[in-house]
């Protein structure tokens, strides 16, 4: 038996996601790099990278990494660390960044990283998730309200930056 043949193509991407080793360190900076080009910010200085590097993978570990590969090349990750809420009494998972790269966005890697997430919040008896979103990122927050996340309207984000704590630490 004979299919018609059309001028769609399907393309199915393997990928493996694991959490990431020091080893991984240059694939990781060099994703957060690409980041930075996305988000149209200056990348990290050399001191902040070995800060992310030591703070990621060092004997005081701040920072939970997970790297998505395709064909051995690392193509996305999520960089995540926990907080608490008294009111819940439980630690919550916040992603500080979900990143994949332009080429190999549209095929799940950004959702499987997502929902692997998911799992670990729930394993660790999370009560929430919680991460913030640039407002001109139509794209992720389509993607987040598409799994059923809801923009939280009765909270402001407030910022020191490090000048400000500076200043505030000689009152």
């Amino acid at each position: 038996m004979s299919y018609p043949l059309d001028d769609s193509v399907i393309i199915i991407m393997k990928f493996k996601i694991r959490k990431a080793a020091s080893r991984d360190s240059k694939v990781f900076l060099d994703l957060v790099r690409a980041l930075a080009d996305f988000e149209k910010l200056e990348p990290p200085s050399k001191e902040a990278q070995r800060r992310l590097i030591s703070d990621t993978f060092g004997k005081k570990k701040r920072l939970n990494l997970l790297l998505a590969f395709s064909d051995g090349k690392a193509v996305a990750y999520a960089l995540y660390f926990f907080t608490y809420s008294s009111f819940l009494a439980k630690p919550t998972l916040y992603l500080e960044d979900i990143f994949v790269l332009e080429e190999f966005r549209g095929m799940g890697v950004g959702k499987s990283l997502f929902l692997k997430l998911v799992n670990e919040a729930k394993t660790l008896g999370c009560g929430r998730m919680e991460w913030a979103v640039l407002t001109w990122n139509k794209n992720a927050i389509r993607f987040y309200e598409e799994l059923g996340a809801r923009r939280m309207s009765d909270w402001y984000y407030y910022r020191l930056d490090q000048k400000r704590i500076e200043r505030l630490a000689q009152k």
